[in-house]
């Protein structure tokens, strides 16, 4: 018989290379990768346009919109999550880094406890834009359950990338791509 030359013969049995130790190894490996890699569909509303919210806390009010014109870095955090804890003053160097380059961070709180929210500014220095919205108003219209969970939105308003975790603002990629947009 002539097979395709996908078949093997091994002792006078016929076998695909689906069945060759050194392919298995190879497809396992490959699908690995790509479940590290991608694991599902593209976030959510990367590239459309950022719903807006307000948010009034004990301290002032916040509106998305108002920072039209300038990359926000949209940032989910809580006092009580070590990983917001984490990034916290790399978020406040960024912040105090590209200021001057129209890049300004929206730090909305979920925390319920106003006043572990006031020390915990205090304590980490927080020099940026902050909220608290213990009723999760803005991160329920983001779809955000997980914290941290950051976004870069551009000076026109679209969602560009979505961070889930902790990011290190101040890696040369990271400000980079900030910089540019």
């Amino acid at each position: 018989m002539n097979y395709p030359s996908v078949f093997r013969y091994y002792s006078g049995v016929r076998r695909t290379l689906v069945a060759t130790p050194l392919f298995t190894i190879l497809a396992i490996g490959l699908l690995a990768a790509l479940i590290g890699c991608y694991s599902g569909n593209h976030p959510a509303r990367i590239g459309s346009n950022a719903p807006d919210f307000t948010l009034q806390d004990s301290d002032h009010k916040v509106t998305l919109s108002q920072f039209r014109g300038q990359v926000v870095v949209l940032n989910f955090w809580a006092t009580w999550c070590p990983p917001c804890v984490e990034e916290t003053p790399s978020l406040v160097r960024m912040q105090s880094r590209l200021k001057d380059k129209g890049v300004v961070v929206l730090a909305v709180s979920i925390d319920a406890d106003d006043a572990a929210y006031h020390k915990f500014l205090k304590e980490y220095s927080v020099n940026m834009v902050t909220v608290r919205d213990e009723a999760q108003k803005a991160a329920t219209l983001y779809g955000t359950f997980g914290w941290p969970e950051s976004y870069v939105i551009d000076r026109n308003g679209v969602i560009r990338r979505k961070f889930i975790g902790p990011v290190d603002w101040n890696n040369p990629e990271v400000t980079d791509y900030l910089s540019k947009l």
